[in-house]
């Protein structure tokens, strides 16, 4: 999509958030004061931006207000809880491409581009990209920032698959579309090499966007709790996408645990254990798609 001046959205820089740039600026070397100030104001009208459209954020938990980080990394990442870190990258006035530092193309959800105007005190929410894999790109590829709100609320609002009751298949109880390791992975041994032949195991075909995925379920019954080894394999190609994201969420919409693929994983794999009548889902995601299963221990 062509970006123009048309679909910014322009909004007042208060002087606050001119006073706060400048005193964190100012605890760091001089090296840094620039653009720890620029970086610092994006944020502040990302921010000020998501908190009127009614999203939730969280600055604190966001690197950039960690001075350890400011100081070793150009940064400008807000977090979003059980969305993730949105990347917030200030632009001056003129310039018609945008910096991404390599540190950031991993572990973000998207990238907002800000215009910041301080003569007029003014800066422009310029457009959103999902994913960058380079450290200039021209500004006219940014989609308009209706696209972010979109973009927020499937990460925020998953729409769950039918409940699968993890428990049941202990008992041997297993639900449609659940089929065994030896099926669906070719070769299977790929899958829990070496675990006890006692555990359950259990994969299902996913179609995310255009990749066909596997996700491969493992339980042991020990003592009182269950521990789950979950997994995701590729089935139409040798390795995983870059950037697909594995989340776990707890009842409450919570992440509990996440990964994320990289260049030539294989697989990725979460472990962790639960009680019996605990809730979780599972998130598979990449670019704008994603995929929920809901589980009942």
């Amino acid at each position: 999509m062509t970006h123009t001046d048309d679909l910014e959205f322009a909004l007042p820089i208060p002087q606050a958030t001119f006073q706060m740039a400048d005193r964190l600026a100012a605890r760091l070397p001089s090296s840094k004061t620039a653009q720890v100030r620029q970086n610092t104001i994006a944020v502040s009208v990302v921010e000020n931006y998501l908190q009127l459209m009614g999203i939730v954020v969280d600055r604190a938990a966001s690197d950039s207000s960690n001075p350890v980080m400011q100081l070793s990394a150009d940064i400008a990442d807000l977090m979003i809880p059980n969305a993730g870190r949105l990347e917030c990258r200030p632009l001056l006035p003129n310039a018609q491409t945008c910096f991404v530092p390599p540190e950031v193309w991993e572990d973000r959800i998207g990238y907002v581009v800000v215009r910041i105007d301080e003569a007029q005190q003014q800066a422009s929410l310029l457009g959103f990209v999902q994913t960058v894999d380079a450290e200039e790109f021209p500004i006219d590829q940014l989609q308009p920032i209706e696209a972010l709100l979109d973009h927020l609320d499937r990460l925020l609002h998953p729409i769950a698959t039918n409940l699968t009751v993890l428990s049941q298949w202990l008992q041997g109880a297993i639900e449609t579309g659940w089929q065994s390791i030896e099926s669906l992975l070719n070769p299977p041994q790929l899958a829990f090499r070496g675990q006890p032949s006692s555990t359950t195991r259990r994969g299902k075909s996913i179609a995310l966007g255009n990749h066909a995925i596997a996700l491969t379920i493992e339980l042991t019954e020990v003592v009182d709790e269950i521990e789950i080894l979950l997994r995701v394999h590729p089935l139409d190609a040798p390795t995983l996408p870059p950037q697909l994201q594995l989340t776990i969420l707890d009842d409450e919409g919570t992440v509990f645990l996440e990964a994320r693929s990289r260049q030539a994983d294989d697989f990725l794999q979460l472990r962790f254990s639960g009680s019996a009548g605990e809730r979780f889902n599972v998130q598979l995601a990449i670019a704008q798609s994603s995929v929920t299963e809901e589980f009942i221990i």
